[in-house]
């Protein structure tokens, strides 16, 4: 079975959870990777993050259950988890734009969102630059936040984190600690499902850490791709890793964190890399 199988697999078992709660680390067992990764993996294959595709589902399933089934909205607030009507509500309205009441009108009209289905599309039109590398563990000293296990809310912590400690001056003091490979600044993702999920703004240092955090990032193979612009690009950049070179690349992802390498300070036209942790594809059992 294919790396795109075993996210289909993952659709399909979401299918038959709707009226549960989604256990996120259950799909990244049948995707084979860490829930982050899942998230991210989903998030960019789908174009929509996993936590509003199962809501779209739900409410999809619950608008026929209501406007064809003759169900009462606390029926079906309850087959789809939800605590309280109001929640329910909420829901319904935010992928509707109605209320859950008035889907029996006469000509009112309902969204319905079908499951998706992951195939693999060939595109290649530009060219990505990259190379494989195995390294081994590095320690990294600077600060960090804590990552959401809902991966879209982070789309907040992180660049926040970032003018923080550039408004503060610790992004320079960091920047005059950094003195092993890789030479730059790390932007790190640490989010194996074994540890605390954290994003570590930090360098590649021998020196003390100080009032800094500090941690070991593992040994590892790791796709190496560059590239330069804003952070928009980075995201673009990462996007293109996951949709159109892992699918085919026969790799899939690695237990280790994933990693920016910021090589130059200029936030509008910035030199980076990124490192995605990789371990070649296995073969599974028939």
């Amino acid at each position: 079975m294919e790396w795109i199988e075993r996210l289909n697999d993952a659709i399909s078992y979401i299918e038959e959870h709707l009226t549960e709660e989604i256990d996120y680390e259950q799909l990244a067992k049948i995707a084979c990777c860490s829930t982050y990764h899942f998230q991210r993996m989903f998030a960019y294959m789908a174009g929509v993050p996993l936590s509003e595709y199962i809501r779209r589902r739900k409410m999809s399933l619950a608008a026929v259950d209501i406007q064809s089934g003759g169900m009462k909205i606390i029926e079906a607030a309850g087959k789809y988890g939800y605590s309280s009507p109001t929640a329910f509500n909420r829901a319904f309205q935010s992928v509707h734009g109605i209320a859950p009441s008035a889907v029996k009108n006469e000509g009112v009209s309902i969204k319905s969102f079908p499951p998706v289905t992951f195939k693999i599309m060939v595109k290649g039109v530009e060219e990505m630059n990259y190379r494989i590398e195995t390294k081994d563990a590095f320690r990294i000293v600077g600060v960090s936040a804590p990552l959401h296990k809902d991966i879209e809310k982070n789309f907040t912590v992180i660049p926040s984190k970032w003018q923080e400690i550039s408004m503060n001056g610790t992004l320079q003091r960091l920047i005059g600690m950094m003195d092993t490979p890789p030479m730059g600044v790390l932007g790190v993702s640490t989010c194996n499902d074994e540890e605390s999920w954290k994003y570590y703004i930090a360098v590649s240092t021998a020196q003390g850490k100080g009032d800094f955090e500090e941690y070991m990032v593992p040994a590892a193979t790791w796709a190496i791709f560059s590239g330069e612009g804003t952070n928009q690009s980075i995201q673009e950049l990462e996007r293109r890793i996951v949709t159109e070179w892992l699918p085919t690349s026969g790799y899939e992802y690695g237990n280790a964190p994933d990693v920016e390498v910021y090589l130059n300070p200029d936030p509008q036209n910035a030199k980076y890399e990124v490192w995605i942790p990789i371990m070649k594809a296995k073969p599974d059992k028939i």
